[in-house]
């Protein structure tokens, strides 16, 4: 079987499912998941890299056969969203810099860049690094530059021959001055604007994001590459129309800017917005932009088929889930997914609760615990005869960035085929930098549980 190969302190290999801890030659405890071919570094500093368990090989062909609960990705979808995307914005002329924050992994990325391995957007240093060392250039940190990491970020500067940061406040500028790169090479800047989007960034229209973008341009050591908003108000659109409202005021905001930068001496700046509903949707004066940065689109969720980005056949993952639990005096099934498998991402207001159930739309996951489910009827009474202990349910994420993050493995599939690779291949992953480190999500978010 093969694993997309994930950017966290997690090898995938292909093995038994082990129960219990093991020791690596320097004596380090490694506790191992209940999951074919995985095991957990409780961090970066526990196992030199390159350091890998070898397992006997055991096939599981057919994602219905999985050990649940399981994060399954549907190649087929992957490769359709990944190629709509490009086509559209190259019949557009507008360079697509698609975001790694969804997924985290290689093969998902060489998917959306169409195999250059160039041009993307990340949202950690840990996903930076993953990239950088995996053969990946222009990479575009889109964060605030975070003052503890300017060293980090420096180093990528000095490795690749594109690495980029976004400021949006003088300090940050100032974080870079006192850091100047070696080998004569200068910090390749963007300046993250709101255009009343709601996000980071500086105002569009504030005096202070004229004086910052000046500022940036005529700082020693510096290369001012462009400005960078996020339509991150799409996200609150219901439908095609409002979508395009978002993007068309996001575009006509960035590009004013633009020419406000060029009216004061300042020439040359790219012009760069993004977001999977504006993208899904764009708008003819998109074409007047140098890039867009999408990301959430690759896998598509419920709730971008809410916002109206995408249909719900264009969804390309699901968490498999069985049922565990009958409890009539509830009227009730107890499922093996709670929230370290789903997350707590839309708070169950979808009619069906936390998650679309597939082919149920008159049952509910109600409610979640670490590791367990409620499903109830939307009305009347269950028939437990539909949901036998140990039939499968196949969920689809409320929020997919949020549902990926949850899991070190994903299962690809072609059909419901898993998708083959050679046994024993090694691991393509450098857990170089701990997801708690590097703060990917909030501490109770961080890894999936250890089953008992």
């Amino acid at each position: 079987m093969v694993a997309f190969h994930h950017n966290s302190t997690l090898h995938v290999h292909y093995g038994t499912i082990w129960d219990s801890a093991v020791g690596t030659s320097e004596g380090t405890a490694v506790r191992l998941r209940h999951l074919i071919g995985c095991y957990f570094l409780p961090s970066a500093e526990d196992a030199p890299l390159g350091r890998y368990f070898t397992m006997a090989s055991t096939a599981v062909e057919l994602i219905k056969d999985l050990c649940t609960p399981a994060f399954v990705v549907d190649l087929d979808i992957v490769k359709r969203n990944a190629s709509v995307m490009l086509d559209r914005f190259q019949k557009l002329g507008v360079q697509l810099r698609p975001h790694m924050k969804t997924h985290k992994t290689l093969e998902c990325a060489d998917i959306m860049t169409g195999g250059s391995r160039r041009c993307i957007v990340v949202s950690t240093l840990a996903e930076a690094s993953f990239f950088a060392d995996h053969g990946y250039d222009d990479i575009l940190y889109a964060y605030p530059l975070p003052f503890d990491k300017v060293e980090r970020c420096a180093e990528l500067s000095e490795k690749l021959s594109l690495f980029h940061v976004l400021v949006d406040s003088s300090l940050a500028l100032q974080e870079l001055k006192r850091r100047p790169l070696k080998q004569g090479k200068a910090w390749h800047v963007w300046m993250k604007l709101d255009c009343n989007n709601g996000r980071a960034g500086v105002p569009h229209s504030e005096p202070a994001a004229l004086q910052l973008a000046q500022e940036i341009s005529e700082t020693e050591g510096v290369e001012f590459t462009g400005i960078y908003a996020h339509c991150g108000n799409s996200y609150g659109s219901k439908g095609e129309e409002q979508i395009k409202a978002v993007a068309q005021e996001t575009t006509t905001f960035t590009l004013q800017f633009v020419e406000k930068l060029k009216a004061v001496g300042v020439k040359g700046p790219k012009s760069s917005i993004g977001s999977t509903p504006s993208c899904s949707h764009p708008v003819p004066d998109m074409a007047m932009l140098s890039e867009v940065h999408p990301g959430n689109y690759v896998f598509y969720d419920v709730q971008q088929s809410l916002i109206g980005s995408c249909r719900l056949d264009d969804v390309a993952v699901r968490v498999l889930t069985r049922v565990i639990g009958h409890y009539p005096h509830k009227n009730q099934l107890l499922v093996d997914c709670g929230w370290t498998a789903l997350s707590h991402d839309g708070g169950g207001r979808l009619p069906t609760g936390y998650a679309v159930i597939e082919g149920h739309p008159d049952i509910k996951l109600v409610s979640m615990t670490q590791e367990h489910g409620r499903v109830e009827p939307v009305s009347g009474k269950l028939d437990f005869s539909q949901f036998p202990l140990g039939s499968m349910l196949s969920l689809m994420p409320y929020h997919a960035c949020a549902t990926a993050v949850m899991h070190p493995v994903y299962y690809v599939h072609s059909k419901g085929k898993i998708v083959a690779s050679t046994p024993g291949s090694p691991p393509a992953v450098r857990p170089e930098i701990s997801r708690s480190t590097d703060k990917m999500k909030s501490q109770s978010q961080v890894l999936p549980p250890l089953h008992h």
